[in-house]
């Protein structure tokens, strides 16, 4: 089901979600067969191929999630955990202090708002793909370790602790 407010179109190479949330263009492989009828979308394979089936299910998802995005845009939450650990937001770029010898600066892409506030970074947009994608790129600057739990990790992210040394091993 399309909600109100929002607008599917098919074209010849491609579809287009339009919402409040934004506009969201993808590409639409040959084998996939797009409709829009009676206020949903049918999605359907042109040829019987392991590849379409395949591919079937994956645009029935992109089309559901691009619809959902443009009407309320998709959150990740990370956050930056350690002494000395930080991040401040200046302008269109994240500026980290993760021990290093430099500050390490990330560039946020356009079409994704950002948010941080006391080093919990707040990413959102209406495109599924990318919040997830530029959330996994962050998180990657410094993984989180399993010994103090220092690094970057998802706010509902469990990081299992290792125990560590033995102060005094006994022979």
């Amino acid at each position: 089901m399309i909600p109100a407010g929002t607008d599917v179109s098919v074209g010849p190479d491609g579809f287009s979600v339009k919402g409040k949330g934004g506009t969201l263009t993808r590409t639409l492989h040959p084998s996939i067969e797009l409709k829009v009828e009676g206020g949903a979308v049918a999605v359907s394979p042109r040829v019987s191929t392991r590849l379409a089936r395949a591919l079937w299910g994956t645009y029935a998802a992109h089309v559901k999630n691009m619809i959902q995005g443009v009407n309320q845009p998709f959150v990740k939450k990370l956050q930056v955990e350690g002494i000395g650990y930080k991040a401040e937001l200046s302008g269109r770029q994240i500026k980290f202090a993760l021990g290093f010898s430099h500050p390490v600066l990330v560039v946020v892409p356009e079409g994704l708002t950002v948010a941080v506030e006391k080093n919990l970074i707040s990413i959102s947009g209406a495109d599924k793909d990318m919040v997830g994608q530029f959330a996994a790129n962050v998180r990657s600057l410094k993984k989180p370790e399993p010994y103090k739990g220092k690094g970057i990790r998802y706010d509902d992210e469990v990081i299992r602790r290792k125990q560590g040394k033995k102060a005094g091993a006994t022979a």
